[in-house]
């Protein structure tokens, strides 16, 4: 015999369903291929995959659903039973991890996204709701379709319900120890850096025309911080201080670290933006692992030159790569975060590259986008589920107040 038979339980949560219904089932000689289940708002739902590899299949599978259906029904539950050819639990066993957010999550966007699925002839297995706030964040679990095909068609779902939708393998390295780098500037913090610096020089307007240029990747990454540092020089070296006293972290930026590191991630951040003020910002969130640009500094003042290689976009990529192998982390492992086009070449040699709020041509490129203005949102693509943040930091004696920081 070569189907199997599906056995579905539902009705409202109570204890012992599964002993119940694996008991009555035991009796017969059949085995479990999967086992299921789910509890929503008290609802329940369970589900069973079962096999045999007796001559007389169907009398053992129509026995099945019978004692089945006597034991959902003494439960005051119901039961749906069918079968299916045994091959297609192959085709289901590659599954994808569909993360979807939104502020707010509306049926409409639901609908377009489920419909999509089905249309690329993927299957919903699992949905899981992984955070309420700040964002309404759902997962998906799909089976039957490839991730790229996924993947390209949701992303003009995304675009036109205005949310985020992430597209990744479910498997054991999702759940391993990672690797995450971040970029700083308008990434782990709201400011560029060189501009709070032009500021004090009094250059503000000509080095933000030229950072955003740069960003958009109209002009090589090297050649303009080497023209805006210029303009930098002669201020003394204590504008470094005035500037990081200036910098605002992003909105759950300290969250998202001091989460990683609980989890035993290690965290890296690789700036084109200045080591002078990169490293402090870091040591105070316990950050060890920064590649940044040094300023050239004189008897106490900036020279408008550099200390050393600059750190540009295929810098960026090295940088993840030799982290991960500091770490003897695989690139399987890595998920690089930025926002602008240095920060390509990171994004693409993760495992995961994530844009946040980025360029669009950026978010385009990137395996997944984020553009909420929450930094640890991250998290919920990772599969980490909000009350799980809430009751770590409570453990620590951390306020949920401190939930946005």
């Amino acid at each position: 015999m070569t189907d199997v038979l599906v056995l579905t339980v539902s009705g409202d949560d109570q204890t012992g369903v599964t002993a119940g219904l694996t008991s009555v089932l035991s009796e017969l000689p059949v085995t479990i291929r999967q086992l299921e289940q789910i509890v929503l708002q008290g609802h329940l739902v369970l589900g069973l995959v079962i096999h045999t590899s007796s001559p007389d299949g169907e009398a053992i599978f129509a026995e099945a659903q019978r004692v089945a259906s006597v034991y959902a029904h003494s439960r005051n539950m119901s039961l749906t039973a069918r079968h299916i050819p045994d091959s297609d639990l192959d085709h289901w066993r590659e599954r994808l991890i569909v993360t979807v957010m939104g502020s707010p999550l509306e049926p409409r966007s639901v609908s377009a996204i489920t419909a999509t699925i089905a249309a690329a002839g993927g299957n919903i297995d699992r949905i899981r709701q992984v955070a309420h706030y700040p964002v309404t964040a759902v997962e998906f679990e799909v089976g039957g379709v490839t991730k790229m095909q996924l993947r390209d068609q949701l992303s003009t779902v995304a675009r036109a319900n205005e949310i985020d939708i992430a597209v990744q393998e479910s498997g054991l390295d999702r759940r391993g120890i990672h690797l995450v780098v971040m970029d700083v500037d308008s990434t782990f913090i709201q400011e560029e850096v060189i501009e709070l610096l032009a500021k004090h020089a009094g250059v503000e307007s000509e080095v933000a025309d030229i950072t955003h240029r740069a960003m958009n990747g109209e002009l090589d990454f090297e050649q303009s911080l080497r023209a805006r540092v210029k303009m930098l020089a002669g201020l003394p070296v204590s504008v470094l201080s005035d500037v990081l006293q200036e910098i605002t972290l992003t909105p759950g930026a300290a969250t998202l670290t001091r989460t990683l590191h609980r989890l035993g991630f290690h965290v890296a951040l690789v700036s084109g933006g200045f080591l002078d003020v990169v490293e402090p910002l870091a040591t105070s969130l316990g950050v060890t692992n920064i590649k940044a640009n040094k300023l050239h500094i004189v008897d106490g003042f900036l020279t408008g030159e550099l200390d050393g290689p600059v750190i540009d976009r295929a810098a960026k990529a090295i940088a993840l790569r030799e982290f991960a192998d500091l770490y003897d982390i695989p690139m399987s492992r890595t998920i690089a975060i930025g926002d602008g086009a240095n920060d390509l070449d990171m994004l693409n040699a993760a495992a995961l590259g994530i844009a946040f709020n980025a360029k669009p041509f950026v978010r385009d490129a990137a395996h997944a986008s984020v553009n909420t203005p929450y930094l640890d949102t991250v998290l919920y693509v990772m599969g980490i589920p909000r009350d799980q943040i809430e009751r770590s930091d409570a453990a620590d004696g951390i306020s949920p107040t401190r939930k946005s920081e």
